[in-house]
């Protein structure tokens, strides 16, 4: 590990004289590739100077053991020190994984009502806002593509497209099932029911990588059916899209244009498309894979929101959270720092 750091380290201070040379600051393409590189690696140079730093001090602390005046002294500090260095070394090694290019991506995130009937329903539009709430603490953008309301204004399904930088590194890790333990809108005797919502998020395939051949598709188009006042039964303006090799079906119907909703409809399966084919390559590599996403039984959990209780629990992880309401309000950052800090470990652990 600390070899590999050195060189980093030696690419660094390279970089850094070459952006001192004139004909270097002269070229702004070379410029900006060398800056955007240094930054790129700064991070864990910095953590690595912290670390020799450390050394520094503990060589020092250590020749003063000799004195028997100073020796309890440094031994406090010595052990004090040690105990910084392996924290750094954690850090370094985190710091080494390799970045994940698909965090930089645009999300389709969607959710569905699984178990539990219109109180699961009403939990899919609950969790909507939660990661619409999420997505503007970030500073991003957020489209509803699709929706499927119910009576009384829940989810059967809804579908986002989320847009902004790093935007898939902070929702990858929302596919499951979320379990919540409330005293339904529907419930008369005040009990406790237990329902559950699906969450899938895919990365925004780009149109030159993921490459769909027009004979591979069937299209159907029909009425659209729900709210939309005289427009509603009218036009054969819904599309359906399925990809015939794979299975993939998209159902698209809000747009009033069966362009639009062709449009859109592309779009998600795209995303569908990139992660299956990557799913599979991965299938090859592991032979196993989980599913992100399962049938949508309450077994299948991978966070609990209980209202009585205020408690929020993400059992991949083992993390309870007393703050339901906040988490309810987008205030997700806890968790999802938790989540991406558990992802670099297991693949330290893998690799």
């Amino acid at each position: 590990m600390l070899s590999k750091i050195k060189e980093i380290k030696k690419r660094f201070d390279e970089i850094t004289d070459l952006l001192a040379k004139p004909e270097i600051t002269g070229d702004i393409k070379k410029y900006k590739e060398l800056s955007l590189e240094r930054k790129s690696i700064q991070p864990i140079v910095s953590v690595y100077d912290d670390y020799c730093r450390i050394l520094k001090e503990i060589e020092e602390c250590e020749e003063m053991l000799t004195d028997p005046e100073l020796k309890k002294l440094a031994q406090q500090e010595i052990e004090t020190l040690n105990k910084q260095k392996e924290e750094l070394e954690e850090k370094m090694k985190l710091l080494l994984i390799p970045h994940d290019p698909m965090d930089e991506r645009n999300v389709i995130l969607e959710i569905r009502a699984g178990t539990g009937g219109e109180e699961a329903a009403l939990f899919a539009h609950d969790l909507f806002k939660m990661y619409a709430g999420y997505a503007l603490r970030k500073g991003f953008q957020v489209e509803v593509i699709s929706k499927s309301l119910t009576e009384r204004g829940g989810f059967k399904e809804i579908i986002l497209n989320i847009k902004g930088k790093e935007a898939y590194r902070f929702f990858k890790h929302e596919s499951g099932i979320h379990r919540v333990q409330r005293v339904p809108v529907t419930e008369s005797r005040g009990r406790i029911h237990t329902s559950a919502v699906t969450v899938a998020v895919f990365p925004e395939a780009d149109e030159m990588e993921i490459d769909i051949n027009p004979d591979d598709l069937r299209i159907d188009t029909f009425r659209a059916s729900g709210h939309g006042g005289q427009h509603v039964n009218k036009t054969d303006s819904a599309v359906r899209v399925t990809h015939i090799p794979t299975g993939i079906v998209v159902t698209q119907q809000d747009e009033r244009s069966q362009f639009k909703n062709k449009e859109k409809a592309l779009k998600i399966l795209r995303a569908k498309l990139q992660q299956y084919y990557q799913q599979k390559q991965k299938e090859q590599t592991e032979k196993s894979r989980k599913k992100q996403v399962g049938t949508g039984d309450r077994s299948e959990k991978i966070r609990t929101y209980n209202f009585p209780q205020k408690r929020v629990t993400d059992h991949r992880i083992n993390l309870t959270l007393y703050k339901l309401e906040s988490v309810m309000d987008g205030d997700l950052d806890e968790i999802v720092e938790a989540l991406n800090i558990h992802e670099k470990e297991q693949t330290l652990k893998n690799l």
